[in-house]
């Protein structure tokens, strides 16, 4: 009955580390010079949030 527990706190603990390092790398991007730079270059922009985030640039096809 050990065992099961063990693998799932591994599972959990594995879990939140990966949220944790992803949304620090993100944010770490998304403040930086570089990240700034990419975001002026490239045009890109924050969703509204209603906006449909899917990308359709190949739709007709």
């Amino acid at each position: 009955m050990g065992i099961p527990l063990i693998i799932l706190g591994i599972i959990l603990g594995l879990s939140l580390f990966y949220m944790i390092i992803e949304r620090a790398v993100r944010d770490g991007i998304n403040n930086s010079v570089i990240g700034h730079y990419f975001d002026e270059k490239q045009g890109i922009k924050e969703p509204d949030g209603d906006e449909e985030l899917i990308d359709d640039t190949f739709k007709g096809e």
